[in-house]
Parts: C-alpha cells; sequence; structure tokens
C-alpha cells in the first residue's frame, strides 16, 4: 500500500468534484420540472402522453445506465452528422465536449426516477384538497403551486434525496464518455503506477463524502417542509 500516493491521489480525485456536481445539477434542474409534468399526465390518464411517459419510465427502469450511456454517446454524433451534413453545417461534431452527453444521458435517467417519485407523492394528495381551492375561486395553477405541490414535495423529498445520491454515484460511469470526473481522474493517476487499490480507495472515500454531504442538506430540508405536513386524524 503506498500512502503517499493514496493521499496525493485523494485530492485528485476530489478535484473531479465540480464537474460530477454540475452534472448532478444540471441533470436535476431538466429532470425536476420534467419528471413532475409527466407525472401530472400519468395521474390524470392524459391520453397518448399518459402511455408515451409509462413506456419511458419502463424502459430506463429495464435497463442499465451504462447502456443507456453507450446508446445516447453513440446514436447522437450520428444524427448530428447526418443533420450538419444535410445542411452544410462546417462543425466537427467529435470535439463537443462530453460534458454535454452527460447532461443528456443523466437528465434522461433521472427524468425517469423522478415521474414515478412524483407520481407516487401526488397520489397521496386528497383530490378533494384541488377542487375546495378551485372552489373558493383558486385557479389550478395557484392551488397546485400553493397546497399540492408543498404537500406533494414533503412526501416526495426522501425519494428526491435518494434520486440524487444515486445520480451522484453514476456520474462515476462518465469515465466511459470520457468525462474528467472523479473515477477517470483517480484511474489516470493509477496508470502510473498501477496504484488502482488505493486509487479505488479514494473514489470510496470522496464520494461517502459527498453523499453523505448531499443526504445531510437534504435532511435540514425535509425539516423545512415539515410545516406543509397535513396532520391526520
Amino acid at each position: 500500500m503506498n500512502f503517499q500516493f493514496l493521499v496525493e491521489t485523494f485530492f485528485v480525485a476530489l478535484s473531479g468534484v465540480p464537474i460530477a456536481l454540475l452534472v448532478t445539477i444540471v441533470a436535476m434542474l431538466v429532470a425536476l420540472p420534467l419528471g413532475f409534468l409527466l407525472a401530472l399526465t400519468r395521474v390524470n390518464k392524459i391520453p397518448v402522453i399518459h402511455h408515451i411517459a409509462k413506456i419511458y419510465v419502463s424502459f430506463v427502469r429495464g435497463t442499465p445506465i451504462i447502456i443507456q450511456i453507450f446508446i445516447i454517446y453513440s446514436s447522437i454524433p450520428l444524427l448530428l452528422k447526418i443533420i450538419f451534413e444535410k445542411y452544410n453545417i462546417a462543425y466537427d461534431i467529435y470535439k463537443i465536449n462530453p460534458i454535454w452527453y452527460a447532461f443528456i444521458v443523466f437528465a434522461f435517467s433521472t427524468t425517469a426516477i423522478l415521474i414515478e417519485v412524483f407520481r407516487s407523492a401526488l397520489s397521496t394528495i386528497d383530490k378533494g384538497q384541488l377542487e375546495a381551492a378551485q372552489a373558493v375561486g383558486l385557479t389550478t395553477f395557484q392551488a397546485y403551486r400553493r397546497i399540492i405541490i408543498p404537500q406533494a414535495l414533503v412526501v416526495a423529498m426522501p425519494n428526491i434525496c435518494t434520486a440524487t445520491v444515486n445520480l451522484i454515484k453514476a456520474t462515476s460511469l462518465g469515465y466511459a464518455m470520457s468525462l474528467p470526473e472523479i473515477t477517470l481522474k483517480a484511474k489516470v493517476a493509477a496508470n502510473v503506477g498501477y496504484n488502482y487499490v488505493e486509487a479505488y480507495i479514494d473514489i470510496f472515500v470522496v464520494y461517502l463524502i459527498l453523499c453523505s454531504t448531499v443526504e445531510y442538506i437534504f435532511k435540514r430540508y425535509e425539516k423545512h417542509l415539515s410545516k406543509f405536513k397535513v396532520a391526520k386524524a
């Protein structure tokens, strides 16, 4: 065990945290509103969209994320190449920063997860509350913003926390797209002296610290949301 390498590579792995967090934040910013809107289509059983969302969720939940990465990372450049050639756009698609593919892949996967999270949360809200809000003059949008969504968030927050933590851990697969995140940086450092055990220990520790910090932040926010919890008789 090379302890000097262990310490040095810890900071190398730590330097990949901003990329992992950036991918996580962007993916969640895309997935949260999309997941909520598509969850509404499932709860209200909107024709066509409801079935598309159901198939989409089944596809994501039934396939490993690494396969989704390979499919999207391989197919998007081919599609862009066809489009660029058709419209005579002079741009080398292979110079696109892999972080853009990471945004697409992880937003695509996380949205499907959040659809089910919000669908479950919305199903716990009594439909009579929406009707009562409309009866006193609130619009549907106002009723959701002031009454439905705050209550749904209380129920959904633990699962959103889990989805976020899982997303952070999933960014470790970004090495398959040459994304310079935590795992890739540590593995590249280990290639010189084949110190892979030390590198994997560093990766383990960095993700443990990162995920534990995120869980703590979510728990604090859950306490803040608890004021919206409806007391049961």
